[in-house]
């Protein structure tokens, strides 16, 4: 599978250069790397870039790391919203929590099957502090980044941060989907 025309300028707008050598490939798999904290191979990518041709299809969980180092919680969501044909209405995406609307302390509830609840306060940019969590590995006290909350799809959570060391990335509700709320603060209190 070569990637799409439209991902991979995406990726190359990402990385900062265009990826027409093995290097370019080597280059952008350290700064996946660097930036997501999860390894795609050199050969991988240069397959997904169309340098080598074996036959072999990518894993989904490679997918997925393209998708999160783009700021797409997975590459089932990256590829409808990045369709080239991208001219049909998906009622899946007209009521997203747009992160970078929200004001520092906002308060957003997530919850997902089978009886997962977080609690989540924003700070700043990407950045929430999870206040609260029940039957969910996040923990009170978690500080997490997130780019989009979409209801129906995982959460995905780039960075986790506990008690100052990184924990690397999280997703909630991989099977089902989120549901999702901006809540009140002084309802939450």
């Amino acid at each position: 599978m070569i990637l799409p025309l439209n991902i991979r300028q995406r990726l190359s707008e990402k990385v900062g250069k265009e990826l027409r050598t093995p290097a370019d490939a080597h280059f952008l798999t350290l700064d996946i790397e660097a930036r997501t904290g999860q390894h795609i191979g050199v050969n991988t990518m240069k397959r997904l870039l169309g340098m080598l041709t074996d036959g072999r299809n990518p894993r989904t969980s490679t997918l997925d790391i393209l998708a999160q180092y783009l700021d797409f919680p997975n590459w089932e969501v990256m590829s409808k919203l990045l369709k080239d044909d991208n001219s049909n209405f998906d009622e899946k995406f007209t009521n997203p929590i747009v992160v970078e609307d929200l004001v520092e302390g906002t308060l957003v509830e997530l919850s997902y099957a089978p009886d997962r609840y977080v609690l989540m306060r924003f700070l700043h940019d990407e950045w929430f502090e999870v206040v609260e969590s029940r039957n969910s590995k996040l923990q009170r006290g978690d500080i997490i980044a997130v780019t989009q909350i979409f209801e129906g799809f995982p959460l995905m959570a780039s960075k986790v941060m506990r008690d100052g060391k990184l924990m690397g990335s999280f997703m909630a509700g991989k099977l089902g989907g989120i549901k999702c709320a901006i809540v009140n603060q002084e309802s939450a209190s």
